[in-house]
């Protein structure tokens, strides 16, 4: 019984290093190269952060800069850079992936303040967006 209890612990301290390798993008990895620049790697919702989050230390552990052209996903590589389109307006922004987010159930991608102001959705909130690796 006692081995049993060992190796199960054992298997549950394990188990989070194995999976922490497992982290994917949209593409099932955070390899990007079987994309190439200009190529669409997900469309869904966008949402933006901004001055409640300033000087805070993002995922990267870069300090929060609302007035920075950046952005959160979930897997994204930190340093990628992506376009954002803005379905609804054509307008689009560069930004360089520096945070983790958003947790918010179907929404792909939150950009600080400064990035969601050039695609003009401040005032609505969320937007609905294409990613495009940036060239």
């Amino acid at each position: 019984m006692y081995r049993f209890r060992l190796s199960l612990l054992a298997a549950l301290f394990a188990a989070p290093l194995l999976l922490s390798g497992c982290a994917s993008t949209v593409a099932g990895t955070n390899d990007l190269s079987s994309y190439a620049p200009g190529d669409e790697i997900e469309r869904g919702i966008a949402s933006w952060y901004g001055p409640g989050y300033a000087g805070n230390r993002t995922a990267s552990g870069e300090v929060f800069d609302p007035d920075a052209i950046t952005a959160a996903h979930k897997t994204l590589p930190f340093g990628t850079r992506i376009t954002v389109v803005h379905l609804g307006n054509g307008r689009e922004v560069t930004v360089r992936i520096n945070d983790r987010g958003p947790f918010v159930r179907g929404r792909v991608i939150d950009l600080s303040r400064a990035a969601a102001e050039r695609i003009g959705m401040i005032d609505e909130g969320l937007a609905e967006v294409r990613l495009i690796l940036a060239k």
